[in-house]
């Protein structure tokens, strides 16, 4: 300590009174040094408080359910935003995110930047080096969104939709899987979470594309109900295995699973993308090349359905004008089973009008955070080539 260092050549010690006088000084910079520990304590404590019940630099199983998971904490993600942490007291630098995406900023991100380069380039396994992309998308939206945004509706705080939108119940024999790319995840204009939102984690999960934690669950999932009950949304129609709901479903026979949906343990369980079109190619060849694993072939069965542009277009640009946002799509699926005869009388079409009520708070909530900091609520055309 500083109190201490070239004592014995600048006082005299000899001397009781100057002893004494020494002392006191080094006692009052303890003083000093405990006060300021204590004051960081407590504004320690009060971050906490802030970011949703979770210490300071921390990831907790509570704030990540919070978030809208139903998986475990993932290993991966909490052991990012430990090194993020350790490195922060590392290089003496505040983690900050700011800018286009909510990247990392300042000092400490470009350290950090050139740190997870080499760890990525270090790792000699493709699935490996995927995991770890995709587990740091997540610790860093986790640490930028704490505080900021509502963990319930992913916007922030002071345009918090969550009073607005009206829970809803599921039917029974239905379940969704937002399958979302780690770059959608906490992004305030994401539209899959108003399925969570609207009927409940348990009968819309998430699943993060390439979270070991969280692709377990869904897959423990899809094996105890069957290959038979699992379809993914994928508007492909030029492939065989791509079938309109109709299709997919009108049949009465026994081999049918639309014809069984009202026994016990015949839930149905649909695969909704949730990414840009450009991230979904990927993301449906990752679920084939494990369907292959768990079924022995890599056929997954799609659906693609005849539903036209979201509300979504106005505020957030898309290929073309015939793709639709995640949350419209579930709402045209919802509404094309309760046309079927044999699923007209479970209220199917209800449940689509309250992802739609929903859909219309998001967009309201967005509009007026553009209005309000003066930016643009005009879809931009984009002369993109479908990727279908």
């Amino acid at each position: 300590m500083r109190c201490f260092a070239g004592a014995s050549s600048a006082l005299d010690f000899s001397s009781p009174s100057l002893l004494f006088s020494h002392r006191i000084r080094c006692r009052r910079q303890l003083e000093v040094i405990g006060r300021r520990l204590v004051m960081y304590s407590v504004s320690s404590q009060a971050r906490s408080r802030e970011s949703g019940g979770c210490d300071d630099g921390v990831v907790t199983e509570e704030e990540w359910r919070r978030w809208g998971a139903v998986s475990p904490l993932p290993a991966a993600v909490k052991q990012i935003v430990n090194d993020l942490k350790v490195l922060e007291l590392k290089v003496d630098a505040q983690i900050e995110f700011g800018g286009n995406g909510g990247k990392l900023q300042g000092a400490f991100g470009a350290y950090e930047d050139k740190k997870h380069r080499a760890t990525y380039e270090a790792l000699d396994d493709p699935e490996k080096k995927f995991r770890f992309f995709s587990a740091r998308q997540v610790a860093c939206r986790l640490l930028g969104s704490r505080g900021y945004l509502c963990q319930k509706c992913w916007l922030a705080m002071e345009d918090c939709m969550c009073s607005n939108v009206k829970p809803c119940g599921l039917w029974k024999r239905i379940r969704f899987w937002l399958y979302m790319h780690p770059r959608d995840f906490l992004r305030q204009n994401n539209t899959g979470k108003l399925l969570w939102q609207v009927f409940g984690v348990h009968s819309a999960s998430l699943c993060i594309f390439g979270i070991a934690e969280d692709e377990e669950v869904m897959w423990d999932e899809f094996k105890h109900a069957g290959k038979n009950h699992v379809r993914c949304l994928y508007p492909n129609q030029n492939s065989e295995l791509t079938l309109s709901v109709e299709n997919a479903f009108g049949d009465s026979t026994s081999e049918n699973p639309g014809s069984s949906m009202g026994d016990e343990d015949s839930t149905l369980h649909f695969i909704l993308l949730d990414g840009t079109w450009n991230n979904s190619a990927a993301m449906l060849k990752r679920l084939k090349d494990h369907a292959k694993t768990v079924w022995g072939d890599e056929d997954l069965p799609c659906i693609s359905l005849t539903t036209g542009a979201s509300a979504m277009h106005k505020l957030r640009p898309q290929p073309s004008w015939d793709r639709t946002c995640t949350a419209a799509a579930a709402i045209g699926l919802l509404s094309e089973l309760s046309l079927l005869p044999q699923l007209s009388s479970y209220g199917l079409d209800k449940q689509a009008d309250a992802v739609e009520e929903a859909l219309v708070v998001l967009l309201d909530s967005l509009t007026g955070r553009r209005l309000r900091m003066g930016r643009s609520i005009t879809r931009k055309v984009r002369n993109t080539i479908s990727i279908c």
